[in-house]
């Protein structure tokens, strides 16, 4: 049972029992007295106000970059240093791991998950795929020197 047929349900069987039914609904299932009082009151109202949705639209947790504006220049800062790839390109590979970005992330503060790092490396344009060629050269010591 989803949050919204569970209140539902109790709000029936608090009104089937009658006086004190909210009291012993609320003890037997655990559901708190407040939400099974809610359900009754949807019940009497007999509209589906919200129609299929579970909560009220604006219910949730913020996003991640409402929460930390400044997250996505972090990780565009993170990411500069190890695109890899085509530069004409619109699509840019990433050589750090999502794991090693979540750590520097961690250590300067953010509270981020590896899940959420992906998902703004994907809305960053980013690729975390390897590129074709896995072996870069190593012929000169000072190869990355040449290219930036």
């Amino acid at each position: 049972m989803d949050e919204r047929s569970r209140r539902l349900f109790a709000a029936t069987e608090a009104l089937a029992f009658g006086y004190g039914g909210v009291t012993t609904v609320a003890t037997v299932t655990g559901i708190a007295r407040s939400t099974i009082n809610r359900g009754i009151t949807e019940l009497k109202d007999g509209a589906n106000k919200i129609g299929r949705r579970q909560r009220k639209p604006g219910g949730g947790r913020w996003s991640a970059e409402k929460v930390h504006p400044e997250l996505l220049a972090a990780i565009e800062e993170l990411a500069d240093g190890a695109i890899r790839g085509d530069p004409e390109s619109v699509l840019r590979w990433i050589s750090r791991s999502q794991r090693n970005i979540v750590t520097a992330l961690c250590e300067q503060g953010f509270n981020v998950s590896q899940k959420l790092v992906g998902r703004l490396l994907k809305q960053l344009h980013y690729s975390c795929q390897a590129n074709c060629k896995t072996k870069e050269g190593s012929s000169h010591p000072d190869r990355n020197a040449q290219f930036e």
